[in-house]
């Protein structure tokens, strides 16, 4: 039987994943016992509490038909870890862009947003004679 399904990640239970909660989707017959023992030999880690509920399933519109139909449920489960302990899947990783000018010069990019929360690069000003700051690139979202 197959106990955990997927993580679930959104912007929710990544907030919680860096309060050592971490957030999946399970069977619909999994007991808390059976989530805990499942997710502490996959993620190698000791588990201290799990949460458990059921999510209804959503009502959908087709626009063509004029008809609604119901999407299945799931269960969700919310396992908590001990301190110190974490689930690689949950980590977001941070990355810095460095760029090498023609003389060899590193640069560091940094990101910004602007009013219409497109992303920019903005190259920062490093020693004399490197590239002008003036250099943008346009990230696509």
């Amino acid at each position: 039987m197959i106990i955990l399904k997927r993580p679930i990640i959104s912007e929710k239970s990544m907030k919680l994943a860096q309060a050592n909660l971490y957030t999946f989707e399970v069977s619909k017959d999994a007991t808390k016992p059976l989530i805990a023992k499942a997710v502490a030999d996959k993620f190698n880690v000791e588990v201290l509490k799990v949460r458990t509920m059921n999510v209804k399933g959503e009502m959908k519109n087709q626009k063509r038909v004029r008809k609604s139909y119901q999407t299945k449920g799931f269960k969700k489960a919310i396992v908590q870890v001990a301190k110190g302990q974490k689930i690689a899947i949950f980590e977001t990783p941070k990355e810095e862009a460095v760029v090498t000018t023609a003389e060899g010069e590193p640069q560091v990019l940094k990101e910004k947003k602007d009013i219409l929360r497109r992303t920019r690069v903005k190259i920062e000003k490093g020693a004399p004679g490197a590239a002008p700051t003036t250099q943008r690139k346009v990230i696509p979202t």
